[in-house]
């Protein structure tokens, strides 16, 4: 009968882990410790109680994690200058490679850039692509007529 106490035990010791750490640690043991309190509750003996303690706890991690961690964990949200990637702009100054100089407008803020081909200025007005963002720098490449 004492094992109807100890798994009460765990059962709480689980969530309160799980309430402190919110990160799906520990809530799967929670169902294998509810339960083996059950079958504790009927008088069922101790391996009994571990082997559907062990079962059950298995089978919730191995199924419902999954399906946990795709459906509550944070998706990343491109922010600052990562959203600037894939964006279009326009040349201001133009720009000239082997002076390292030029600049770019894109959503309404100028950017020194530069081109990731170095052997080629792109003229004021000249639509551009932003590749990346290197230090203070855009990386940009000519955008042609089909795109």
């Amino acid at each position: 009968m004492i094992w109807v106490y100890i798994w009460i035990g765990v059962i709480v010791l689980t969530v309160v882990t799980e309430a402190a750490t919110m990160g799906l640690t520990s809530i799967w043991f929670t169902f294998g410790a509810l339960v083996a309190w059950i079958i504790a509750m009927c008088g069922g003996p101790l391996w009994l109680q571990w082997l559907c303690f062990v079962v059950v706890s298995g089978l919730m991690l191995a199924f419902t994690r999954p399906l946990a961690v795709k459906y509550l964990k944070p998706k990343k949200v491109a922010t600052n200058v990562d959203a600037l990637a894939g964006r279009e702009g326009k040349v201001v100054t133009e720009i000239q490679p082997i002076q390292g100089t030029g600049q770019v407008k894109v959503d309404g803020q100028i950017w020194s850039a530069k081109v990731e081909n170095t052997d080629v200025n792109l003229p004021v007005g000249s639509l551009v692509e932003v590749l990346r963002v290197e230090g203070v720098k855009l990386v940009v490449r000519a955008k042609t007529a089909e795109e």
